[in-house]
């Protein structure tokens, strides 16, 4: 197994073509559009980064736009309330990209006077700003000899190199950092940066590459030796943990219950209803009769107004499952602690979880949501 490429291979004539090539079809046939593209405020850059950590362009396109006209700039964005910022962020998920995004934006407006650091080792060192994004800030911004290395320029090199070495294994990680890296035209980081994620993105897709038109096919070592469908390698698949909620939605007065998440776990900072989790899946009237389910009611009366279909959020290290019971009480809870009673109006204030939210849109539809 080829697990390194050789100095003869990369130091030869193979770089250079793979280099002009690559640039000469970003200038003639890239078309693809993006609304950060071309940027040079760093601010901008940075939002866009932020955003598509783990979300793709599509979807991330339309935030990207909303952020840019809520805080135009840095300070703008740094003087914003935390819950304006993150039911801004809301269906965007990983919510400490958002928490890293405002404690980003207020040490710079603090320390820096509102100007982003132009140097890479003061970009990298602020928080939820990783090698990747701040190799795509140094170059986009500043044009500094920065390569990006994501998973599309990794698919790209390790397919035109012939490299077997698994791209998620240590080895990898730092052999194609170095590949990509040494490759980086003069003067012209930015443009290569942006014109090899877009070919990775657009002609050397990961399922049904349009080799036809790759314009370095003919140097193209997994094209020559028919390996594109198997390059890159990957080293390891993680099992996805699932998780199973029953979420209570309990109105008193024309009011419900809702509370902030707190600690590590997932959708911290965002709101839920009273959410209760169970070791796995549950029928509705198995969990109704429950233990945990009448600690949590007490024993006060209540009457069930409607109970969900399961609902589904993936995320990157788990699968989210939960259902929903909308039920009246005849008077408060005190055990309550944490939660507040909010009505209708607060309620669409608030940012949720996308599960919860695509439950909202489906009682919006159907008419039973409070």
């Amino acid at each position: 197994m080829n697990t390194f490429i050789s100095k003869e291979l990369y130091k030869s004539s193979q770089k250079a073509y793979f280099t002009s090539h690559l640039l000469k079809w970003n200038e003639q046939v890239n078309k693809r559009q993006m609304p950060w593209k071309g940027e040079k405020d760093p601010y901008k850059i940075w939002l866009s980064e932020i955003i598509l950590q783990q979300t793709r362009v599509e979807q991330g396109w339309s935030y990207y736009e909303k952020f840019i006209k809520a805080f135009p700039n840095i300070q703008k964005l740094a003087k914003a309330e935390d819950e304006k910022v993150f039911k801004l962020w809301e269906g965007l998920g990983y919510y400490t990209r958002c928490k890293n995004l405002l404690a980003t934006a207020r040490k710079i407006s603090a320390e820096y006077k509102g100007k982003f650091p132009e140097k890479y080792k003061e970009i990298v060192s602020l928080k939820g700003v990783g090698p990747y994004t701040a190799a795509a800030i140094a170059s986009f911004a500043y044009n500094l000899p920065h390569a990006v290395v994501d998973g599309n320029v990794m698919r790209v090199l390790s397919r035109y190199y012939g490299i077997e070495t698994p791209i998620d294994s240590t080895q990898g990680k730092k052999l194609f950092q170095q590949i990509a890296s040494d490759g980086l035209p003069e003067n012209k980081a930015g443009v290569y940066n942006q014109a090899i994620m877009d070919f990775g993105a657009t002609v050397c897709k990961p399922q049904n590459p349009t080799c036809k038109e790759c314009p370095m096919k003919k140097k193209c070592v997994a094209f020559i030796d028919e390996k594109v469908n198997v390059l890159p390698v990957k080293e390891k698949s993680i099992k996805k943990k699932e998780r199973w909620f029953y979420f209570l939605v309990i109105q008193s007065g024309g009011k419900t219950y809702v509370r902030k998440r707190k600690g590590k776990d997932v959708w911290e900072n965002l709101y839920e209803y009273v959410a209760l989790e169970i070791p796995s899946e549950m029928d509705a009237a198995t969990f109704i009769k429950s233990t945990v389910f009448k600690k949590s009611i007490g024993a006060g009366k209540f009457e069930v107004k409607n109970i969900s279909k399961v609902y589904r959020q993936l995320l990157s290290h788990q699968t989210i499952y939960g259902r929903f019971i909308t039920l009246n009480i005849s008077k408060p809870l005190k055990h309550f602690t944490g939660y507040i009673l909010a009505d209708k109006k607060e309620i669409k204030q608030l940012p949720f979880p996308r599960l919860i939210n695509n439950w909202h849109e489906d009682g919006h539809k159907n008419n039973i949501l409070f």
